[in-house]
């Protein structure tokens, strides 16, 4: 993990799903280059422990559901009153609540997965455009999933939702150009407590499928993140970045 040095890059990011996993990989990574971040998340105690962990001086925390649209609405109006400005999105918040076929799928848990991956992540950039981005610039990343680039066997609401953000990152790339850049990272089994159902247990055998030979980290996916909402990536908009540990190399294998 790399540690903030006491730089101030004077930029400003707002991380959703934050307090743990892959959305605190992401915070831990834009902190440490010296950005100033706001996490959200639903539980208010785990929001605060991260971010003791991270640096109250630097960091704050807004506790909700990413569906809601009042909590996305004083998330970003907590951001510009306390920092004045969002330079960057990271919309990480998501669910998969169920696992199954399609065919049995409840109509219902479709519609909650939907509008907790994908329409909460439109709510968020529709509100960090009109508060700071339309006119000043910034960067928009979604975390998507390889589950959205290939079948996804028994999560297919999940990846189908994330399919979604991949063409959501599309469009919003489209449209928010050239001001604002939109890219998505698309992540294979992150070692989080949110995809521990696919590795646990059997870590050594689900990493063995890995060119890499192991698991992503959040830090992978924080590292991933720093890059696109970089001056490096200044060049780079409505891309999917596939960080898979090699994973896609094996396809057709066998």
């Amino acid at each position: 993990m790399t540690t903030y040095d006491g730089t101030d890059s004077g930029k400003v990011a707002l991380i959703t799903g934050a307090s743990r996993g892959i959305g605190y990989g992401i915070a831990e990574a834009l902190v440490a280059r010296g950005d100033r971040v706001c996490i959200t998340g639903r539980n208010e105690d785990t929001l605060k422990e991260a971010v003791e962990r991270l640096g109250s001086d630097r960091v704050i925390a807004v506790a909700g559901k990413a569906h809601d649209e009042e909590h996305q609405r004083v998330a970003v109006d907590r951001v510009m009153e306390a920092f004045g400005r969002v330079d960057f999105l990271v919309n990480n918040a998501g669910t998969n609540p169920v696992f199954g076929p399609l065919a049995d799928l409840d109509l219902g848990v479709a519609r909650k997965v939907f509008e907790t991956n994908v329409i909460s992540a439109l709510g968020f950039a529709q509100r960090t455009w009109h508060a700071w981005q339309k006119d000043n610039g910034g960067a928009i990343v979604n975390i998507a999933s390889i589950a959205g680039v290939s079948a996804s066997p028994f999560i297919g609401a999940y990846g189908m939702s994330k399919a979604a953000m991949v063409n959501l990152t599309l469009q919003l790339a489209h449209e928010m150009a050239p001001g604002v850049r939109v890219n998505a990272i698309a992540p294979a089994v992150v070692k989080t407590k949110f995809a521990q159902a696919l590795y646990e247990g059997r870590e050594a055998e689900a990493a063995a499928a890995y060119p890499l030979g192991r698991l992503g980290l959040p830090s992978d996916i924080g590292g991933a993140a720093a890059f696109l909402t970089s001056d490096q990536s200044e060049w780079v908009t409505g891309q999917t970045l596939v960080v898979d540990g090699g994973i896609f190399l094996n396809a057709g294998v066998g």
